[in-house]
């Protein structure tokens, strides 16, 4: 995605960036909810715990990654929620209200991997001299983040295979949405989607 391609390289507009910004600062708020509530809804004390502090880094320790940049980048103002957050943020906000905890889990987990394979490839294929975006890359490239995707990981198959096939044909299919959203997530800060 041009996006990625010129996140890694350095050379993505600042609006854009910025963009961004604002829009996964106020998905992070939501998904931090969602994650809340699939630990509050699991079966499991071991899934309760891996999903509050799932919760808690994505409420707490990634919105001050995102006030860092605020700052960094003269950002103040959050601004509104615009489409396509809008509409990632509801789909996992509905799902893990609505629909059993596996099928949340599911939901929930490319957001985890997606970053996970995104974080990996541009360590691997980024300019690091004078890149702005080098602390952001340094966060979703590193080692503690490839653990917590990992046990992400983990706990979703684990809850697949004592699912029903009903139950994993649901997870699936939330999957993927989420997966579909992700790329419509990076779209449309790319082209700065907002309301009509």
């Amino acid at each position: 995605m041009p996006f990625i391609e010129e996140l890694s390289n350095g050379s993505l507009a600042m609006n854009k960036f910025q963009f961004y910004m604002l829009q996964d600062s106020l998905y992070l708020e939501h998904f931090g909810r969602a994650l809340a509530l699939i630990g509050a809804k699991a079966y499991h004390i071991d899934d309760t715990l891996a999903y509050i502090r799932f919760a808690e880094n994505a409420l707490v320790v990634e919105n001050a990654l995102h006030e860092s940049y605020f700052k960094d980048f003269g950002v103040s103002d959050k601004g509104i929620i615009q489409p396509v957050c809008h509409h990632y943020t509801h789909f996992l906000r509905s799902t893990a209200a609505f629909e059993p905890y596996e099928v949340a889990m599911a939901a929930t987990l490319p957001c985890f991997w997606i970053y996970k394979n995104v974080g990996e490839y541009i360590i691997a294929n980024h300019q690091s001299s004078n890149n702005p975006f080098e602390k952001w890359i340094a966060t979703y490239g590193g080692e503690d983040f490839t653990e917590a995707v990992k046990n992400a990981i983990n706990l979703c198959d684990k809850a697949a295979q004592s699912s029903t096939p009903a139950i994993r044909e649901k997870m699936t299919e939330a999957f993927i949405t989420a997966s579909r959203m992700e790329y419509q997530f990076w779209d449309a800060a790319y082209k700065m989607k907002k309301w009509n």
